[in-house]
């Protein structure tokens, strides 16, 4: 087996048995090609199957020099799963990284806003235009559903089940999910649609998305980007926020109000409940109030 044989099969491997994305894919073998690079100029001669734990240790020391602990933390963990598939697949006995320690690194804790700094963006938000019709259920379905923006892109009109009090989201790896959908936020939906988008000539390949440019085509995510920090910009709120704010967001205030972790892991398509979990310490008076509420020797 050569290295760059074994790339292409690991990442055919990503998509289609692991379920992943093109980007997370994409991101996974730069790990791996970067590897590859520095065999090849250093005219190793060992293989996927032969090569060992002091050679990789070698890789990781050139490279840590100029990465922080969080991009170290990155790369071996990339190496782990590149080799993990190795032994999963019999071309290999053992994983040569299993020995290899990263280096610690803290959890970062989402950026959130207040529900008075959401309604401060929602009220900055001039509605006079079309656009301004559009960007309001635009942040209002990013924050009232947890949406990321790909799942926001990617919403249909025919993922829209208002009578059943949900949408159909098409997640990480095209997974999909019903997520519930509150009165309000369906309402600017519908605002949306009868006012500004039915007035609209959707491109042919569109005619099913929800959000338009003025052109009739998709958004984009850089677009998206721009929605939200001109109108966090207008709103006077000066934290760094970016899309991805409205989702940790929704997550952090249905925890506060008492929501079930679980219910909460299933309306952001968290594979796993340990990614979910992060939002128990943005607000630590939430966890002494589950004590005080449910402990039996309160």
């Amino acid at each position: 087996m050569n290295w760059q044989k074994s790339l292409i099969d690991y990442k055919l491997f990503l998509k289609l048995e692991r379920g992943l994305s093109e980007n997370s894919v994409i991101n996974y073998g730069l790990d791996i090609a970067k590897l590859i690079n520095w065999i090849e100029e250093n005219s190793i001669k060992e293989s996927p199957i032969s090569i060992h734990k002091e050679r990789l240790q070698e890789f990781i020391y050139a490279n840590v020099k100029t990465l922080n602990a969080a991009s170290q933390a990155r790369l071996i963990s990339g190496l782990k799963g590149y080799f993990d598939y190795l032994v999963f697949e019999d071309y290999r006995k053992d994983n040569p990284t299993d020995l290899i320690e990263s280096p610690k690194v803290g959890r970062k804790l989402p950026d959130t806003l207040s529900e008075k700094e959401i309604d401060q963006i929602i009220e900055s938000i001039d509605l006079s235009s079309p656009q301004g019709e559009r960007n309001r259920a635009i942040i209002e379905t990013l924050y009232g559903c947890g949406l990321r923006v790909s799942e926001l892109l990617n919403l249909k009109l025919s993922d829209l089940f208002f009578d059943e009090g949900y949408i159909l989201v098409t997640g990480k790896g095209d997974k999909q999910r019903f997520v519930p959908i509150a009165p309000i936020t369906q309402k600017f939906i519908t605002i949306y649609i009868e006012q500004v988008r039915t007035h609209e000539e959707p491109k042919p390949e569109f005619t099913n998305t929800l959000f338009l440019n003025r052109r009739g085509a998709q958004l984009t995510r850089a677009m998206i980007f721009t929605i939200v920090r001109n109108h966090t910009q207008k709103a006077g709120i000066k934290k760094k926020i970016s899309p991805h704010t409205f989702r940790h967001s929704f997550a952090t205030h249905l925890l506060q109000n008492g929501a079930d972790l679980r219910a909460i892991q299933q309306m952001l398509g968290h594979e796993s409940i340990t990614t979910t979990e992060v939002y128990m310490h943005v607000d630590r008076t939430h966890l002494a109030e589950v004590m005080n509420t449910f402990h039996p020797r309160k």
